[in-house]
């Protein structure tokens, strides 16, 4: 994805890797992608608000889910992908079933939404605000929590495979690791410039 109408799909399998096909949306830019647990479909956050669901085996759209007023900025799927959480420029996380194709729950913020991470205990949700803000928000209760260790936009934000710390990172040049849920601060680093993606092993 990129700021460009086409994805790409890369074969790695190969010597030397090589796009394997190009998936043409209808939006100008798409900003974020997932692939499902099962690797059979892809989803991609459009600049247009839409979320567009491709099979990968027909290189096809089959779906797009329709909400965001603004560009879909960010996206997590559920471990075991019946759910997907997506972000906007509109200031709401929105998820929706994958199954029934419906959107389930909006949460509306302050703020525009840059990145968000689902817990992999299914209970926790991680929003990474533009206003540097990152709030952790129970899914079935009003239970929520305000973290403010970082001085600019929240560009990205991961959890840990049992769910228990996530990490966010910024503009600010920080990478922050918080326990869930309550954001107690397990370490902090400064890099050298802008962290705009982060993941863990």
């Amino acid at each position: 994805g990129g700021e460009a109408s086409t994805l790409s799909i890369w074969d790695l399998a190969t010597p030397t890797p090589r796009i394997k096909a190009e998936l043409t949306s209808a939006a100008p830019a798409c900003y974020a992608l997932a692939i499902s647990p099962d690797s059979k479909v892809c989803f991609s956050c459009c600049s247009d608000g839409n979320i567009a669901v491709w099979d990968l085996h027909n290189q096809t759209l089959v779906r797009q889910f329709q909400g965001h007023t603004d560009g879909a900025s960010c996206i997590d799927i559920s471990p075991d992908g019946t759910k997907l959480w997506t972000g906007g420029l509109d200031n709401t996380v929105r998820s929706w079933d994958l199954r029934e194709g419906r959107q389930l729950q909006q949460h509306d913020f302050t703020s525009q939404i840059f990145s968000l991470g689902f817990c992999p205990t299914g209970e926790w949700l991680a929003v990474g605000m533009e206003s540097s803000n990152v709030e952790v928000l129970h899914v079935n209760k009003p239970d929520k929590y305000q973290l403010h260790l970082h001085e600019s936009c929240v560009l990205s934000l991961k959890f840990a495979s049992a769910g228990k710390w996530f990490v966010s990172t910024g503009k600010d040049n920080l990478l922050n690791a918080w326990r869930t849920p309550y954001g107690a601060s397990i370490f902090q680093s400064k890099e050298s410039s802008s962290v705009l993606s982060c993941d863990i092993s």
